[in-house]
C-alpha cells in the first residue's frame, strides 16, 4: 500500500485521459496515469487525423497520443504502462479510493477519473486485421473522408449503421449497407433516410465474408445467407458499424451504468454515482465518439476532480 495518497488518479489514456492529465497536473493535483493495455486507446489503430483542431497537415493517431502524453508528462503527470485490476471505491464524500495494478501495486487517491474507451466491434475476420487502416474502419466519421468520389460498403443494421451509410453517401460514389437479416434494426427515422439515398444500396441476407487486395482493400467477398451464393463487389473501403463495446468491466455493480454499459454521468458534468469518482470520453459518451469530444470532458473531469479535493480534502 502506497504512504501517499494521490489528488487523483486517472484509468486510461486516450484523448479522455490525457487531456484529463494536462489539466488536473497545471492544477497542482499531480496526476498518476494508468496507460491500460492499449496505451493511447482507439486512435493508435487510426493511420490518419485530419479533423482535430490545430493539426493543419493532419497527423497519425500514435503521434498524435504521443504529442498529448509529452504534454501530460511535462507538467508532471506520472505515467504507467500498466493495468487496473481492482477498485475500492468509497460511497461516502470524502473518503478516499483504492485501485489494485496488474503488477499488485495498491495506490490510494481522493479522486479517480474513468477514461477507459470503448472498443469498436468487429467481424473476427482475419482480414479485418490485414487490412485495418488500410480499407477496414469502424468510424465513417473518422476516415469516411479518404473514400470521397469512390464506392465503399458499410456492414450492419442497426442506427450506427443507417447513420455512417447516409453520412458515406455524401462523399462516395456508392454505398453498399450489408445487413444480415431480412430487415433493418435501425430506427424509422434512420431506415426513410437510408432508403431515400439514391446512392445507397441495402442488401439483406448478406454477410462479409473477406476482403481481397493489394496492401489496401480493393474487393469485399460476401455470401448471401439463404442461398449461399458469393459474390464480390468492387469497394476501396469497408466500414465495421455493429456497435460499439464499452470497457467498463471492471466497474459492473459498482457504477451506474445505461443497458449497453456505458457509465452515466449526472447533469452536465463527469460525476458519476460515486462521490470523487468521474467518467470522461468514449465511456460515458456513446452518441459523438470524436477525438475532440473525448478531450473536452478529459477537461471537465479534471476541473470536476479539482473542484471536488477543495471541497473535501482542504
Amino acid at each position: 500500500m502506497s504512504e501517499t495518497i494521490k489528488d487523483t488518479i486517472i484509468i486510461g489514456s486516450g484523448p479522455a485521459g490525457y487531456t484529463a492529465a494536462i489539466y488536473a497536473a497545471r492544477a497542482n493535483m499531480n496526476p498518476v496515469m494508468y496507460t491500460g493495455m492499449q496505451p493511447g486507446g482507439q486512435l493508435t489503430t487510426t493511420t490518419e487525423v485530419e479533423n482535430f483542431p490545430g493539426y493543419s497537415d493532419g497527423i497519425t493517431g500514435p503521434e498524435m497520443m504521443e504529442d498529448l502524453q509529452k504534454q501530460a508528462e511535462r507538467f508532471g503527470t506520472e505515467v504507467h504502462y500498466e493495468y487496473i485490476t481492482e477498485v475500492d471505491l468509497k460511497t461516502e464524500p470524502g473518503q478516499v479510493h483504492t485501485v489494485k495494478t496488474n503488477s499488485g501495486t495498491e495506490i490510494q487517491a481522493r479522486t479517480v477519473i474513468i477514461s477507459t474507451g470503448a472498443t469498436a466491434k468487429y467481424l473476427g475476420l482475419d482480414d479485418e486485421t490485414k487490412y485495418a487502416g488500410s480499407g477496414v474502419s469502424a468510424c465513417a466519421t473518422c476516415d469516411g473522408f479518404f473514400y470521397k468520389g469512390r464506392p465503399v460498403a458499410v456492414v450492419g443494421g442497426g442506427d450506427t449503421a443507417a447513420e455512417e451509410a447516409t453520412y458515406l453517401a455524401k462523399l462516395c460514389t456508392k454505398v453498399y449497407l450489408l445487413v444480415r437479416k431480412d430487415e433493418l434494426k435501425a430506427s424509422k427515422v434512420m431506415q426513410e433516410r437510408v432508403f431515400n439515398t439514391p446512392n445507397i444500396e441495402v442488401l439483406f441476407h448478406h454477410e462479409l465474408i473477406g476482403l481481397e487486395g493489394d496492401k489496401v482493400v480493393e474487393k469485399a467477398k460476401i455470401v448471401n445467407n439463404q442461398t449461399n451464393e458469393i459474390s464480390e463487389l468492387a469497394v476501396d473501403g469497408v466500414f465495421i458499424a455493429i456497435g460499439h463495446k464499452p470497457n467498463t468491466e471492471l466497474f459492473n455493480g459498482l457504477i451506474d451504468m445505461d443497458p449497453t454499459g456505458y457509465i452515466i454521468t449526472k447533469d452536465k458534468s463527469t460525476k458519476t454515482n460515486i462521490p470523487g469518482v468521474f467518467a470522461a470520453g468514449d465511456v460515458q459518451d456513446n452518441v459523438y465518439r470524436q477525438a475532440i469530444t473525448a478531450a473536452g470532458t478529459g477537461c471537465m473531469a479534471a476541473l470536476d476532480a479539482e473542484k471536488y479535493v477543495a471541497e473535501y480534502f482542504h
